[in-house]
């Protein structure tokens, strides 16, 4: 398999590539910056396009995986993009209009992998984040396990050729893994994930499950101030990731991913610059040391970046377990 295009195996028998393009902005980036970066990425050999019914971008997604197919440079079969369920349509009954929703939106007959965004359900309706007159989240009490199985119906119809979730902890998998009569394991769990914030225990049982760990915010975040708390450090300002893209000659944002791939997780790479697009793609030819993999380790200190804090007080909120 050419280096460009590597591809892990997932537990349903599809290849998903390790490395992968993330396509979330921030609301004030105006969204036709999507298919301009969405090109660029295809044109640079990205094949992994990652992005979600939230991020309110899948017409411009879309459009440039089309118009990348129609002018020769790929194929339908050569992509694989991800879209993901929002937490206002957990309940089974809204799990398969909403997947049609995002690809009447693509204009695409499937996605390649279908996501519970995250597990905290949000009450149904037109608001993507419903809430009261004091600004906290109107929640949702919804079985994910009945939720899953709207996923697998999903699957089989094919307008999902794989399922899976994101955001979860260790219990809410086991919940799936464990649930009667399941069809088909997610194949993955995408999470939060960078030196900062390593998963090493997450990484270690969904390897154990045969579940792929997908890593977003590899390169620290975004930092919308929506979402992340402003004191935060910038990870690719950390003195021992710019030491060691200084010893091989690399930028910090090409050693944070080329770690995560020696991990064995696949890793999602946000960027809407022509050049830092490209960089992100040369991950594959330099390898980082035992020594180098060993130091990034030990930057861990399990800080995230999104909290999602809004979302506390609901039984299913993924981040108060250890893992």
């Amino acid at each position: 398999m050419d280096s460009k295009h590597q591809s892990v195996k997932l537990n349903d028998g599809h290849f998903m590539p390790v490395l992968g393009f993330g396509t979330y902005a921030p609301p004030e980036i105006p969204k036709s910056k999507a298919t301009e970066a969405t090109k660029l990425a295809i044109d640079a050999g990205f094949r992994h396009i990652d992005a979600a019914y939230l991020y309110n971008n899948e017409e411009e997604v879309g459009l440039a995986i089309r118009s990348k197919i129609a002018d020769g440079t790929v194929k339908r079969e050569d992509i694989f993009y991800t879209s993901k369920l929002w937490c206002t349509f957990h309940r089974p009954e809204l799990v398969r209009p909403a997947l049609e929703k995002s690809l009447k939106k693509l204009q695409l007959d499937y996605v390649d992998l279908y996501l519970i965004h995250f597990p905290v359900s949000m009450k149904p309706g037109e608001e993507v984040l419903p809430v009261d007159e004091h600004g906290r989240f109107l929640l949702d009490t919804v079985d994910l396990c009945a939720t899953w199985e709207a996923m697998e119906k999903c699957k089989e119809a094919g307008l999902a050729k794989s399922i899976g979730v994101s955001n979860f902890n260790r219990r809410q998998l086991e919940m799936i893994l464990n649930k009667p009569g399941l069809q088909y394991k997610p194949v993955c769990n995408q999470v939060e994930c960078h030196p900062y914030l390593n998963q090493s225990k997450l990484l270690d049982y969904c390897k154990s499950k045969d579940i792929v760990l997908v890593a977003y915010s590899a390169l620290g975040s975004h930092r919308e101030d929506k979402w992340v708390d402003q004191n935060s450090p910038v990870l690719l300002e950390n003195p021992v990731l710019c030491a060691v893209a200084k010893k091989h000659k690399r930028t910090p944002a090409q050693v944070a991913l080329r770690y995560q791939v020696q991990r064995g997780v696949v890793v999602l790479a946000k960027s809407f610059s022509e050049k830092r697009i490209k960089e992100n793609m040369q991950i594959f030819d330099f390898q980082l040391t035992p020594e180098d993999m060993k130091a990034l380790d030990g930057v861990n200190k399990n800080m995230r970046y999104i909290v999602l804090s809004q979302g506390v007080d609901h039984p299913n909120y993924p981040f108060a377990d250890e893992y």
